[in-house]
Order: structure tokens, then C-alpha cells, then sequence
């Protein structure tokens, strides 16, 4: 699912709201995640998950191509852990593409 479709689904669920309010809603959750991310806070969304901001130490690496060692600067990642809903739907047989 992309963006559009949970706004569109979102407004089909809520006629009353305006398209164009919808989209304000959800990208002013998608902005905030993002901003608390970018301070190094953890967000829950209780039953679906937590995103959070886990520090990789600076390494040094190889260059696939000539396997020269290049240095890799430290960063910081976005992590995102299941909560125990999502993960129990997703294990139940409702929710995977396992049954191929």
C-alpha cells in the first residue's frame, strides 16, 4: 500500500471528512514520526509497532567492485519493531501471501 491508497481508503471510510483533509491528517502523522525519529525518539503505535533510531558504529568496509577497505562513517538507522497484534495477524494465516 502506498500512501494515496490509505488516503483514499481513509476518505472512502469517512465521507464526511474532505480528501483534502484526509491527506492533511496523514501526512501530519507521517511528518511527526519523522520528526521524533529525527530527534532519536521512539514512536509506538500500540498493536501495530515501534519505530526507533538504532546507532551503527563507524567500521571499516570493502569496496565490492575492487575490494579496496573504505572507511564507513557512523549513522544512524530507522528501526521498526512488530507489536504483538500485528505480528500475531500476521501469524495466523489472516494476513500472509504464504499460501501461494
Amino acid at each position: 500500500m502506498i500512501r494515496s491508497e490509505l488516503i483514499q481508503i481513509i476518505a472512502e471510510e469517512n465521507p464526511r471528512l474532505s480528501q483534502r483533509d484526509v491527506e492533511r491528517v496523514v501526512n501530519t502523522v507521517f511528518d511527526e514520526i519523522v520528526e521524533a525519529m529525527a530527534r532519536g525518539d521512539r514512536v509506538e503505535l500500540r498493536g501495530f509497532g515501534a519505530f526507533s533510531v538504532k546507532y551503527r558504529d563507524g567500521r571499516i568496509g570493502r569496496n565490492p567492485r575492487t575490494g579496496e577497505a573504505v572507511e564507513v562513517e557512523p549513522k544512524a538507522v530507522p528501526f521498526f519493531k512488530t507489536g504483538k497484534l500485528l505480528r500475531d495477524r500476521l501469524n495466523d494465516g489472516d494476513g500472509g501471501d504464504d499460501d501461494e
